[in-house]
Formats: structure tokens, C-alpha cells, sequence
């Protein structure tokens, strides 16, 4: 395992509208995250964003 895996093991993930995934970004902790996530779902585009845990998908 790389040390960017284990200190950034939280993804964000996009979702557009065809289906066709895209990570976002890493992050240290589930909080920055989420709040990424949270900020660029509220742009009101029609993408799905959401977090998960490197490794448990």
C-alpha cells in the first residue's frame, strides 16, 4: 500500500447522468469529504456525488 492510500483514503466520487463514474478527489478524513461532496451537489447539475473508503467498493 502507498502512503497516499493510507493518508487519503476517502474518495469522492461523480456519477453523471449516462452512468459513467468519475473520481472526484482524495481526502484524509470522511468529513473533508463529505463536505466536498455536500458543496458540489448543491450546484443543482444533475451529476451524484458521494463518498466512499478506498478499499470498499
Amino acid at each position: 500500500m502507498s502512503d497516499s492510500t493510507t493518508t487519503l483514503p476517502w474518495l469522492v466520487i461523480r456519477q453523471d447522468d449516462n452512468g459513467n463514474r468519475y473520481r472526484v478527489g482524495r481526502y484524509a478524513t470522511r468529513a473533508e469529504a463529505q463536505q466536498i461532496a455536500d458543496s458540489l451537489d448543491d450546484r443543482g447539475h444533475k451529476q451524484l456525488y458521494w463518498v466512499e473508503r478506498l478499499g470498499q467498493v
